[in-house]
């Protein structure tokens, strides 16, 4: 995916806190908070995104620690979709 069709998606979700399941090429969906650190511009210029996975969440809400969190590729983004739980 590119970086305009991600950035659009996760914008609110960011806001709002919210999950999003990320789909990807070749392997398994991922269930995540996009979040926006330091260097989230830098990162998104090369289509790049920080992502606190759902196992990872309570530990995030709690430290806020940036070290939770994953950067993924958004080039490997096959489509974005809202959480269902």
């Amino acid at each position: 995916m590119d970086i305009e069709r991600i950035e659009r998606y996760i914008k609110p979700s960011i806001r709002n806190n919210a999950t999003i399941d990320i789909h990807f090429k070749g392997r398994s969906p991922v269930t995540g908070l996009f979040i926006r650190a330091t260097d989230y511009n830098e990162l998104k210029s090369k289509n790049f995104w920080r992502v606190v996975q759902i196992s990872q969440l309570q530990k995030w809400s709690e430290t806020n620690d940036i070290n939770v969190a994953r950067i993924f590729n958004g080039a490997s983004f096959t489509s974005l979709t809202e959480t269902k739980l």
